[in-house]
């Protein structure tokens, strides 16, 4: 047992040096991301199986933790929901389901696919890129293998190799960490690049349960150096907006005013100050 938990971290290790080498690509993708986003368009992640439910996670925690509308960052993956816990024989192998989703999401050429698939060939991410390409929509891929076939279907392949798993076949281990890190540095850095984020604060967060409302003004507090006190009465002052609760303090502003330094700095609260 002490031997198996020992050899399976020692393989974990491996996976950061591997996403590292694929770091410029990883760039060009956000930049693209955070231009479509500019544009009023999508961020769009589609695979099957474990690439598909590690772009849905991704998708779904950007709504809390960014403050985005459900639709801003969308997961897809073969088979629809009911495959995010069971398997959907089939699905995966699609490729005309791929490109139906997509058009079933009104797909424009605003929108920034990216095709997951850990073996890299996938015929659902296939079709789904395919059609994308076909009405100008930016794409990219994200392959746990050099030479990729996903990788000849879209602008911005990026290919992490980080060698044979310890369990053969099983891209949920060190394939999925990979995509998992990776997934979080696209839509991360993207919201940095359109003001969801001030220094390192989730400006944006939405305060869905009482942890948030409680993490909601400490954050006012971190980038205001206000007290508890004054974090929470600017608080409720912008209806739990924290953002809006920051500039208020910061810019020493009543709530419409504050609002229409956001407006005029399209969201940054760097730019209000």
């Amino acid at each position: 047992m002490a031997q198996a938990v020992h050899l399976m971290n020692q393989e974990d290790h491996k996976v950061p040096d591997a996403v590292a080498d694929q770091l410029p690509q990883i760039e060009k993708v956000i930049e693209v991301t955070i231009a479509a986003f500019k544009k009023d368009g999508r961020l769009i992640y589609m695979g099957a199986g474990t690439s598909g439910r590690l772009g849905v996670l991704d998708a779904a925690e950007c709504v809390p933790t960014f403050g985005v509308e459900p639709e801003m960052v969308v997961g897809l993956i073969a088979g629809g929901e009911q495959a995010m816990t069971v398997a959907v024989e089939g699905a995966e192998d699609n490729a005309e389901l791929g490109a139906q989703d997509l058009k079933d999401l009104h797909l424009t050429e605003n929108d920034m696919v990216i095709g997951i698939a850990a073996s890299g060939r996938t015929p659902y991410v296939i079709g789904g890129l395919d059609y994308a390409r076909s009405i100008g929509a930016a794409t990219g891929t994200i392959a746990c293998n050099k030479g990729a076939v996903i990788s000849q279907h879209a602008a911005m392949p990026i290919e992490v190799d980080c060698g044979p798993e310890f369990l053969t076949g099983s891209t949920r281990l060190k394939s999925g960490t990979a995509q998992k890190l990776i997934l979080n540095m696209i839509s991360t850095i993207s919201m940095i690049g359109i003001g969801k984020v001030y220094n390192n604060l989730m400006v944006d967060v939405k305060p869905t349960n009482e942890k948030l409302v409680e993490r909601s003004k400490r954050i006012i507090m971190q980038a205001t150096e206000a007290d508890y006190e004054t974090a929470a009465r600017y608080f409720d002052e912008a209806e739990q907006n924290v953002k809006l609760a920051i500039v208020m303090i910061l810019t020493d502003s009543t709530k419409d005013e504050a609002a229409e330094k956001l407006i005029q700095a399209d969201g940054f609260v760097k730019k209000t100050i």
